[in-house]
């Protein structure tokens, strides 16, 4: 009985083997087929990308646009005015207020002696009268009024020195237009100290010069979208990490801008220049560019650079490198550059 239970078993394995080795061939086959019947396919669809004077084209027929939901529209003009990319730093307004609060204490006390000298001064000079005219003062009592009119003298004047002190640094730390607001009490001061405003701090690239900064200007803000900055004065220092020309602008406290974020500053320039729309659809992200795909005839395509950093008010952006009569994709820009790349992906597979 035994023997005839392993009989079976073995009878079982061969068969569960036999049928194992049909399907593998059978996948196989298959597998086979189908990588036919691609090479077929792939060799019946002419190329849809090619390279001519060093430009790559992307061809695509009617039917295959329409498929791709490709849509083209002609560029409109549109002015625009250029703009210079810097640097800006939001700074700290903590030692405006130290230094706003050290020239308070100081102007105090030099009022406080000037008040003080006021008195001993008067009474100097009525000992002094007394003294000479009707002799109703000792000479100690004189000299005692004189040397008390001559210490407060000595305290209002390190009193002012202090206070100016405390100006010039005011001056030379912020410059003249900021300095001159702490000392004055002025409001564009307060609205530093009190973070009303924020104090921006635009520095442009190594080697880049203006001849005036513009009196508004613009950042990207982290949380996206553009931020408006007024100008103030020159800045008393540079950016130590940049080492170029720098300027203070001021920027609202509710901007959502805090001190110590690093950002992009973009100064508009003087001129005002003609450029072309180019909407959000029609631009595509590749290698840290931005790009349109330009229709070169009615299955041709190529892609082109464009400069992203001037938005439209309506939306999308005016770009100053495209013909002003150039017809570019408009949506399924995205399906041109998966087949433009398709040559490069399929040739990394085989590798």
């Amino acid at each position: 009985m035994r023997r005839g239970l392993a009989s079976g078993i073995v009878t079982a394995l061969i068969a569960a083997s036999l049928a194992g080795s049909a399907f593998w061939f059978i996948g196989e086959r298959k597998e086979q087929a189908q990588a036919e019947v691609a090479r077929e396919r792939q060799a019946e669809t002419p190329a849809k990308v090619a390279v001519e004077d060093g430009q790559t084209i992307v061809k695509l027929d009617a039917a295959a646009q329409e498929r791709g939901g490709i849509a083209v529209a002609r560029v409109e003009a549109a002015p625009y005015r250029s703009e210079r990319r810097a640097y800006a730093v939001v700074l700290d307004a903590k030692g405006l207020n130290e230094l706003a609060g050290a020239y308070a204490g100081a102007k105090a006390q030099r009022q406080a002696a000037q008040a003080k000298i006021e008195a001993t001064r008067t009474a100097f000079e009525r000992a002094k009268s007394l003294y000479k005219d009707q002799q109703n003062v000792s000479a100690a009592q004189l000299q005692s009024a004189e040397a008390a009119f001559h210490a407060d003298e000595a305290a209002l004047a390190a009193a002012d020195m202090q206070a100016r002190s405390y100006a010039a640094t005011a001056r030379q730390e912020w410059g003249p237009a900021i300095g001159d607001a702490l000392i004055s009490g002025a409001p564009a001061a307060s609205r530093l100290i009190e973070r009303e405003d924020l104090l921006v701090q635009v520095t442009l690239p190594p080697g880049r010069a203006i001849a005036k900064p513009p009196q508004s200007a613009v950042v990207q803000a982290p949380q996206g979208g553009r931020v408006a900055l007024s100008y103030v004065s020159p800045a008393t220092r540079t950016d130590p990490r940049i080492q170029g020309m720098s300027f203070f602008y001021v920027v609202s406290g509710q901007s959502g801008l805090l001190p110590g974020m690093n950002l992009v500053a973009l100064l508009p320039e003087d001129a005002v220049q003609q450029g072309e729309l180019v909407p959000d659809t029609a631009v595509v992200r590749w290698q840290g560019k931005d790009w349109v795909y330009v229709r070169t005839s009615a299955e041709s395509f190529t892609r082109h650079v464009i400069d992203g950093e001037v938005p439209a008010p309506a939306g999308g952006y005016v770009v100053g490198n495209l013909p002003g009569d150039a017809e570019i994709v408009t949506e399924g820009a995205q399906v041109l550059l998966s087949e433009e790349l398709r040559p490069q992906l399929q040739g990394g597979d085989d590798d």
